[in-house]
């Protein structure tokens, strides 16, 4: 087994055209999304902003977040309900979800063409499984790399909303499957039908609940989620990635977990954080922690 860690992946300002990291500073991130520039709250940034109180005033939509209970979107401009944005030969839908989010994940777009990557050099049939596929751009990335792609999730209006983003993108076509269901069980049903995929995908959040409340705590779930998807790998899989958000932990936790599931097949296990880097000032902006196995060069 060959490890690279810790490592980056970062978007760079000049990667992606319909996205910028404009500004970060005081608890904040300044974000275009297409053409619109929103004001999301990150705790964990605690440096001073570089751009002027004014530029951070105009924006089209601010997301207040109290102290105690819910925050919401406060539109200095309108913003309408969903707008396309593109990444490459993808398309999909983003929109102010109660959440904060927009369904976009920009820092993980080093991971879509990584995905592509893996599945093109294969030259042969790949069957994905994504697993807390959320929005489905991962799954977008994979099927248009030519992939037979399993994506499940547990809610179903992110479920719809991923299958918009496959018309948007013109994948509708493409052998996608679209499950509703709770991941630790799909898998195990998975196991006993035998069915086998040759990468799989996962983005575990830290807590949730299934389609039928099923609870799910990160560090609780996930080690019988990896136990559980060591019985659906293919004899000769392609590669296995692993993303996590919020958690204490580094990405050292991933890395011993993935070599300890997958050191006898050789391989090679690459680990760090996904990273965002402003315009102002070009600042690092680590935003989740990752790791990726694959049968060839990481």
């Amino acid at each position: 087994m060959i490890a690279k860690m810790p490592n980056i992946v970062p978007l760079s300002p000049s990667d992606w055209d319909e996205y910028e990291l404009l500004d970060s500073g005081d608890g904040a991130k300044l974000e275009r999304f297409g053409k619109y520039v929103l004001v999301r709250p990150d705790k964990g940034i605690f440096w001073k902003r570089a751009l002027p109180a004014k530029r951070w005033e105009n924006v089209d939509a601010i997301f207040q977040q109290p102290p105690s209970g819910e925050g919401h979107w406060v539109q200095k401009r309108s913003v309408p309900e969903h707008w396309l944005m593109r990444y490459r030969d993808l398309a999909f839908w983003a929109r102010l979800t109660p959440f904060r989010h927009t369904g976009v994940f920009p820092e993980q777009a080093p991971q879509w063409n990584w995905i592509g990557k893996q599945i093109q050099s294969a030259r042969a049939p790949v069957n994905v499984l994504n697993l807390f596929g959320y929005t489905g751009i991962a799954t977008l990335a994979a099927a248009a790399a030519g992939a037979s792609v399993t994506h499940v999730d547990a809610s179903r209006p992110t479920l719809a909303w991923a299958r918009e983003n496959a018309n948007a993108a013109g994948l509708q076509d493409r052998p996608i499957r679209w499950i509703l269901d709770d991941a630790l069980k799909y898998v195990r049903r998975e196991s006993r039908r035998g069915r086998r995929y040759d990468g799989i995908i996962m983005d575990p959040p830290v807590f949730g609940r299934g389609p039928k409340g099923e609870l799910w705590r990160f560090e609780k779930s996930f080690p019988f989620l990896l136990d559980a998807c060591k019985e659906i790998l293919s004899d000769s899989p392609l590669f296995v990635l692993i993303t996590a958000y919020a958690i204490d932990e580094s990405s050292l936790l991933l890395y011993n977990l993935l070599n300890d599931w997958m050191k006898s097949r050789g391989g090679n296990i690459a680990v760090g954080e996904l990273v965002l880097q402003d315009t102002a000032a070009y600042r690092p902006l680590s935003t989740a922690i990752y790791a990726r196995w694959s049968r060839e060069e990481n």
